[in-house]
């Protein structure tokens, strides 16, 4: 890391590109940065580096490349720079051997997976900060962990992407959780088995291992990339073995990290102490609470962590209750795996699913959740698979699928919903795909559901009573 004269060229000139240069030029690095959008390049001026649209190799004396987390592998630059024997790395890397170059370097607790890493980081940043840590979530969940290591912080709670662990050699965690693997981005890695050696990496060199006991690719992604001495520690929805956090009756325990774990165990929280409920967010609690104990963490700072943890926007949230009906905002389940995590958590749902499904299947989804299911509004360009799915697993429940042209189709959704429900139901917002077909981003798609929910709400409050 000793970058002093040398040329390094920083390929992306987004968020993580402004977070970079500043820290480059500050080791003295010579800076070239790269993008195709020469506007967006055009906002770095005045950072001291070197703005050159489009590059397609790096120039002649390059000694590193950093790249941004959604730069494929197979970008003809990145190609360019391995061919010609260029390391290329990203800014979660460059953060790390950063961090390493302070007399004392902050501890790293990776969280990586298809679901669940932004409210497991944000649970262990609230346990963390229980236990008196100077600490912060950072990473994928919108603020840079090269900015963490900047400001100071001594504990990080990392959550990582499958992208930023790709271009990740060196990182060497405290300890590192996959908290379960689901068909995702295999349109950017290539293949499923891709997609798990880059989540793989949060392992590669970590102290301690934490998998998911209950989630058949975490096991499989520890086994094959924990290193020979590190720690293997495991959480499961059931009673933990020796070694283990997991649940007895309604509390969570942990059996790992105790003085004698054949004999005793401490108890950590009771599921009334998890936010939002399921058994989704559960597993969340107990892979925050197993990386914190791997901190050092006490059973009384995990206990207040998890009750003073507010969920994030857009994560399950409930927004309000009309006549006897709940309404779930979890625009956030952007897959069919996060999709049934939320669905399992209710007993009687109307659920508000579609979008861009990415090739995804449903079918498994449909088949777990169908008696649950007292109808089914769908809106965005794939929902004529889910109404397939549908059909063939649960032909009994009705399903209202919206005219693609219709002008607000969330409000559309959320009063077909309401139709369709009962006293005691959930209208639950999760829609199992992506909604760039309809909407800016997921938490724009899940503000407009709030929305309509609100004016659901009003509407109802105004309505004359019966008889009148």
């Amino acid at each position: 890391m000793d970058l002093a004269g040398r040329h390094v060229l920083v390929a992306g000139a987004g968020v993580t590109g402004k977070s970079i240069v500043p820290v480059l030029t500050e080791l003295g690095a010579r800076v070239t940065v790269t993008d195709g959008n020469a506007e967006r390049l055009a906002e770095l001026e005045g950072l001291g580096a070197e703005l050159v649209p489009g590059l397609s190799e790096p120039p002649e004396g390059t000694a590193l490349v950093v790249t941004s987390p959604g730069w494929r592998p197979t970008s003809p630059l990145l190609v360019a720079a391995a061919e010609a024997g260029v390391e290329v790395i990203g800014d979660v890397e460059l953060a790390w051997r950063v961090g390493q170059l302070r007399e004392h370097p902050p501890s790293w607790l990776v969280i990586t997976g298809t679901n669940g890493k932004t409210t497991t980081a944000g649970m262990l940043e609230s346990i963390l900060k229980g236990g008196g840590a100077h600490a912060v979530a950072c990473g994928n969940i919108g603020y840079a962990a090269l900015d963490a290591v900047q400001a100071g912080y001594d504990v990080l709670a990392v959550e990582l992407s499958s992208f930023q662990l790709h271009w990740s050699s060196t990182l060497a965690p405290d300890a590192a959780v996959v908290l379960n693997l689901a068909e995702d981005h295999i349109d950017w890695h290539g293949s499923m088995d891709e997609y798990a050696d880059a989540k793989g990496r949060a392992y590669t060199h970590a102290k301690i291992v934490v998998h998911n006991a209950d989630d058949e690719w975490s096991v499989k992604i520890a086994d094959d990339h924990a290193p020979e001495d590190a720690r293997r520690v495991a959480f499961r929805l059931d009673t933990p073995s020796v070694g283990e956090l997991g649940l007895v009756e309604d509390l969570l325990v942990d059996r790992a990290f105790v003085a004698d774990p054949a004999t005793s165990a401490e108890e950590l929280a009771t599921l009334a102490d998890v936010r939002p409920a399921g058994p989704h967010n559960v597993s969340n609690a107990l892979a925050a609470a197993s990386l914190a104990r791997a901190h050092g963490v006490t059973p009384g700072a995990v206990l207040k962590g998890l009750r003073e943890y507010q969920p994030a926007p857009h994560r399950a949230v409930e927004v309000a209750e009309v006549a006897g009906v709940r309404y779930v905002n979890d625009s956030k389940a952007t897959n069919p795996h996060a999709a049934a995590g939320s669905l399992r958590a209710h007993e009687s749902i109307v659920w508000i699913a579609g979008g861009q499904l990415k090739g995804a299947s449903v079918d498994e989804l449909v088949i777990t959740i169908a008696n649950r299911l007292r109808g089914v509004v769908l809106l965005g360009v794939d929902s004529p698979v889910i109404a397939a799915a549908v059909a063939r697993h649960a032909p009994d429940v009705p399903v209202n699928s919206l005219r693609p042209g219709d002008h607000e189709p969330m409000t559309a959704a959320v009063s077909a919903a309401s139709a369709m429900a009962r006293p005691g139901d959930v209208v639950l917002l999760a829609p199992a795909a992506a909604s760039l077909d309809m909407f800016r981003n997921y938490g724009e798609r899940g503000d407009a559901f709030a929305a309509a929910v609100h004016v659901l709400r009003d509407d109802a409050a105004g309505a004359p009573s019966d008889g009148h």
